[in-house]
């Protein structure tokens, strides 16, 4: 029966259409989808950790491609009059789930950050600690196996407090609402057609994405060659990492992040590449050897390297611990508010009271109708952290198993935090967990111990855990609000993860042996796994590792970054009028450029003007169609990856180098050209 939408909101639109049990949410053709869109997604996420590190939600992309695939398929069953099950809007939130769980482990496995940080490529990036017991080679074994032990751990921890969280506290969940309002409207005749334009749209921008990448690719023959090295502002400027390198990638993900991200990101640039390092370079010989290579972190690279660093551990270690503030003060109120209600069960949620509408009743009672037993995930949570801490410290011998034990003890309250938090802001912080899980446990094993190794594998077993806990109750809230069972969220997700788990490393591994991972001035420089090091490297050794006056600039970059903070938030809570706050930038977009410069700034700041216009122009055709053409041209860019890469391992070269020269070097190449013949 389809869905009678009319002008009706919430459950009333679909109040005559039958919801399905659990098993038929979960549908082969879903999972189909799913596994295929997986995929793509995995390789657009990969692109992005290998390049800048900047990952946007992808969760509008994932609903829509996921409604029009399945939309497709029984549009033409239903032709053939081979329709058995109509498609519905639990089905369409099983496919988001799963996608968004699968893409949100290519993250979070650290392939483009921790676990690369491990390896003796990025090791000889980094002066100290590049020694075999701080260094681990990467190989699909072990990457495989420490995956799957720790990315399932984080599902069970939550799954106990999901009632409590969504039908108690009554969280918001942001993101998980946003995606819910998208699947309902997407399943109303009016959503329906709107979806039909908008999936026109992505369609579109993928294929000129797609097209313009390939036309990219004939122009670069050799190192610095192509569109990407363009001088659009001049040879001095394309020096200090000022240019447009026409990436379509952050073209659209400038579309789809906040104005105040971009703008923050291009101030970072200035700061930085604009100011900050040519004048530390005047200091070469003074501050640092003159002999030393680009690269080393003795010399300019170390200053990039930890001012960001120092930045991205305050920004982290302050939202950390103010998010620790706010749940404890907001549970306190919660205690405050129910201390007269024990527990929560069906009967106090859905007594059918005159007073309780019709949506919630509905949503409580599907919401409760499957139940995951707490039994089920003590069990579950145990038994996979005893495997894991015996698994990881058999993988990483320089982390005893009474360090991942500590790690799983620590990690559930962390947990609930981050997924506490994430249900008020939206803001999930399991990276900045991670990074001072580095710190922590970098540490206390020392780098004759082999800290290093340690920390970076520390960070992965704590990301794991509080990343998919909160990601779980993100999918919760969806399912909530779009009479989703909760067994099937939940399965989804472990399958979505398990899909994430397998396909990261594979997909890693083609980077790997068509590219150099890690190559500051290649394709793919993959930042983080540079950073990530530095951090463990600090923690390990201590400030004896820096260079001259690289601690006091640290230090003065951290406090920077926690003041500016605290500005925000101040100007947040009691400066309502002028709204001053939106101009306030965010601290750890600014360290982002001080390692890669500015060009994938610019980008994204073209994209945030190609949307301003637009929403000047027509404010709601910006809002409906700005996420279909930023996540067209994501796709689009990001999977010509695929065909280069295979290019590139068959021995197929571009057939011409686009490179710009000075005059002068120009001058002495026809010299040397005139000579030769």
């Amino acid at each position: 029966m389809e869905e009678d939408g009319g002008n009706l909101k919430g459950e009333e639109a679909f109040k005559k259409t039958r919801v399905p049990p659990w098993t038929q949410q979960i549908t082969l053709r879903a999972l189909a989808t799913s596994f295929v869109l997986s995929v793509v997604f995995i390789f657009i996420v990969c692109k992005l950790n290998f390049t800048t590190g900047i990952i946007p939600s992808l969760n509008v992309a994932a609903g829509l491609l996921g409604y029009a695939v399945i939309k497709s398929y029984t549009t033409l069953l239903k032709k053939c009059g081979l329709l058995r099950q109509p498609f519905t809007r639990q089905e369409n939130t099983v496919i988001q789930t799963f996608v968004v769980a699968s893409s949100g482990i290519a993250f979070s496995s650290g392939t483009g950050s921790y676990l690369l940080g491990m390896s003796p490529y990025i090791a000889s990036q980094v002066d100290g600690g590049n020694t075999p017991i701080n260094t681990k080679p990467l190989s699909l074994g072990w990457m495989f196996g420490f995956l799957f032990v720790v990315s399932f751990v984080g599902l069970f921890s939550i799954v106990p407090l999901r009632k409590l969280m969504i039908l108690k506290y009554k969280l918001t969940y942001p993101s998980g609402t946003a995606t819910a309002l998208l699947v309902n409207s997407l399943h109303t005749p009016k959503g329906a057609q709107l979806a039909k334009k908008q999936v026109g749209l992505l369609f579109k921008s993928f294929c000129g994405s797609f097209v313009f990448a390939f036309f990219q690719w004939f122009f670069t023959a050799g190192d610095g060659c192509g569109f990407s090295s363009f001088p659009t502002f001049g040879l001095e400027a394309y020096s200090k990492k000022f240019y447009f390198d026409f990436s379509s990638t952050y073209v659209g993900v400038g579309m789809i992040c906040p104005y105040l991200v971009n703008a923050s990101l291009l101030l970072g640039a200035i700061i930085s590449w604009g100011l900050l390092w040519p004048w530390i370079e005047t200091k070469k010989g003074s501050w640092y050897s003159a002999d030393l290579p680009a690269s080393s972190l003795s010399g300019i690279q170390g200053y990039r390297v930890f001012t960001a660093i120092a930045m991205m551990l305050a920004d982290g270690l302050y939202h950390c611990i103010i998010m620790l503030i706010r749940v404890g003060y907001s549970l306190s109120l919660q205690y405050i508010k129910n201390r007269a209600t024990s527990s929560v069960n069906a009967q106090d949620l859905s007594d059918g009271s005159s007073n309780e509408d019709y949506d919630k009743r509905c949503r409580t009672e599907y919401f409760l109708k499957d139940q995951i037993p707490g039994w089920v995930a003590v069990i579950g949570y145990v038994v996979l952290a005893i495997v894991s801490i015996v698994t990881v410290s058999h993988i990483f011998p320089q982390l005893k198993w009474y360090h991942v034990l500590v790690a799983y003890v620590i990690a559930p309250v962390l947990a609930f935090c981050n997924a506490y938090g994430c249900g008020l802001t939206d803001w999930s912080l399991a990276s900045n967990y991670g990074k001072v899980a580095i710190i922590i446990f970098s540490s206390w094993v020392g780098l004759a111990n082999g800290g290093i190794v340690a920390g970076l594998a520390s960070c992965g077993v704590m990301m794991s855990i509080v990343s998919t806990a909160s990601d779980l109750m993100q999918d919760f809230k969806t399912g909530y609000l779009t009479l989703s069972s909760p067994r099937s969220m939940f399965l989804s997700q472990v399958l979505g993860t398990a899909t994430g788990c397998l396909m990261s490393p594979l997909i890693f591994w083609f980077f790997h042996n068509a590219y150099t991972i890690g190559d500051p001035h290649g394709s793919y420089p993959a930042p983080y796994g540079e950073v990530y090091r530095g951090m463990a490297l600090l923690g390990a050794k201590g400030f004896s590792s820096l260079p001259k006056h690289c601690l006091e600039l640290a230090i003065i970059f951290f406090v920077t970054a926690v003041v500016i903070n605290i500005v925000r938030d101040l100007l947040m809570r009691y400066e309502t009028k002028f709204k001053v706050y939106r101009f306030v930038p965010n601290p750890m977009c600014l360290a982002i450029p001080f390692y890669l410069g500015g060009y994938f700034a610019i980008d994204m700041c073209i994209g945030s003007l190609i949307l301003f216009w637009w929403e000047k122009k027509n404010k709601q055709k910006a809002k409906d169609f700005a996420p279909a053409l930023a996540s067209g041209l994501i796709c689009g860019d990001s999977l010509w990856s695929v065909p280069a890469a295979i290019l590139s391992l068959a021995g197929v070269k571009p057939p011409i180098c686009m490179k710009f020269l000075t005059d002068a070097v120009n001058t002495k190449v026809d010299t040397f050209l005139s000579g030769a013949s």
